[in-house]
């Protein structure tokens, strides 16, 4: 089995690679390939990706290479983890809608369009050279805005799943509240990538009994803790919402945060500095503790099931996945994608079914989709005109003044990237 990363030059890529080697018997990749543009980067973090795998035993070849079409061909599954632009664009994202009064954030409001506009011709180029290479190839999108990069791929045509680390990261942490393993959670999970709540937590499957009230009674304090919203508010819903959802729930508050300090991108471009000196260390076989700051905690283990079960060596199995709606929330289109759990095997993802929405939640979703195919559709044929009209329909918006304004501003920080502009 081969496979490809493209964006293997990220520092996120070392705890993909732990992943690999830890689950060996679940994904037995014989050949692994890190593709990234970066060569200097890409030699750091294929020495220790081999470090890795020696150290824990695994007998998979790991390559890299600058060079796309060489590093996919032949791949049984191709992961995304690119960032168009790099941390530099993301700091934009972050801070230019902040001077309309709007959150400034990488995958929601104007911050999230601008990656969108940015994202979605790059992978379509890449899918495209993916496919005439190998047309059986899977393609795993963990590149974000997943929910609308996803749509771009499966509109196109491709045999695409979008994945985000938000769901296994509250099966991983219930379990632990529960005291049972990871595998007996399973989440009612449902909505849009970065706009979800969970609904239930159930043990034992679909069927099992809903352990979310007394997850709220006897935690809830430090579950409200964790997504920084109001112990009141999470008992008010009754539901867990992600940590998302403060960005609409609390959105002057979170305006008024991020003006005080440096943005997240800041961070993280400190602290990628740090983790590739320690990548570069010859001594360093494992991931190094700073990672699990850096974000994107259980990608790996998601990304191992995923891969598995839709190449056949895991057979079937249940997940949350970014898919084809197909019904499975009937107010919405089925072409839409949307975050639930479903059935993962070598024909694709097929949703299970989900409870009925309370409006309060179906409406914002429904807004939120309504956005997102103004989104796609501004990613895919450009123009001021569709990018104003997305900015307007985003519930972080929709004010006429504040949507001139993110537009020229986007436009004016993004021109580089977008070949309409």
């Amino acid at each position: 089995m081969k496979l490809a990363v493209v964006g293997g030059g990220s520092t996120y890529t070392p705890e993909l690679i732990d992943g690999f080697a830890r689950l060996r018997d679940t994904l037995p990749v014989e050949e692994l390939v890190l593709i990234d543009p970066a060569a200097d980067r890409l030699e750091l973090i294929g020495g220790l990706a081999r470090r890795i795998f020696a150290k824990q035993g695994h007998p998979g070849k790991i390559t890299t290479t600058s060079d796309l079409d060489a590093g996919v061909a032949d791949a049984d599954a191709v992961l995304l983890q690119l960032r168009v632009g790099g941390q530099a664009a993301r700091n934009q994202d972050e801070t230019w809608p902040l001077e309309c009064g709007c959150v400034g954030q990488e995958t929601t409001g104007a911050g999230g369009l601008a990656k969108a506009l940015r994202t979605v011709p790059v992978v379509l180029d890449i899918a495209e050279r993916v496919r005439r290479t190998n047309p059986n190839a899977w393609i795993i999108d963990f590149t974000n805005p997943v929910g609308i990069v996803t749509r771009a791929l499966l509109q196109a045509g491709h045999k695409a799943v979008g994945l985000c680390n938000v769901a296994i990261g509250f099966q991983r942490r219930f379990a632990r509240l529960l005291d049972v393993t990871p595998g007996e959670v399973h989440l009612d999970h449902v909505g849009l990538n970065h706009l979800t709540w969970e609904l239930g937590v159930r043990l034992g499957g679909p069927d099992g009994e809903n352990m979310l009230p007394k997850l709220l009674a006897e935690h809830g304090g430090a579950i409200a803790e964790d997504l920084r919203m109001p112990r009141e508010l999470v008992d008010r819903l009754g539901v867990v919402p992600s940590y998302y959802l403060r960005y609409f729930y609390a959105h002057d508050e979170v305006v008024r945060e991020l003006g005080t300090k440096p943005s997240r991108a800041a961070e993280v471009a400190a602290m990628e500095k740090e983790l590739l000196a320690l990548y570069g260390d010859p001594a360093l076989d494992e991931k190094p503790a700073l990672l699990g700051k850096r974000g994107g905690a259980f990608y790996s283990e998601a990304a191992v099931d995923l891969a598995a079960s839709l190449l056949g060596g895991g057979g079937s199995s249940v997940q949350v996945v970014n898919t084809y709606n197909k019904g499975t929330l009937p107010f919405l289109p089925d072409d839409a994608v949307i975050e639930v759990q479903a059935r993962v095997d070598g024909t694709g993802a097929t949703p299970l079914a989900v409870p009925r929405l309370d409006p309060l939640y179906a409406g914002l979703i429904a807004q939120v989709t309504a956005y997102e195919d103004l989104a796609l559709d501004a990613a895919l044929r450009g123009g001021r005109d569709r990018v104003f009209k997305a900015l307007l329909s985003h519930p972080l918006i929709g004010q006429y003044e504040y949507a001139e304004g993110l537009t020229d501003r986007l436009i004016a920080h993004n021109r580089e990237h977008l070949a309409w502009a």
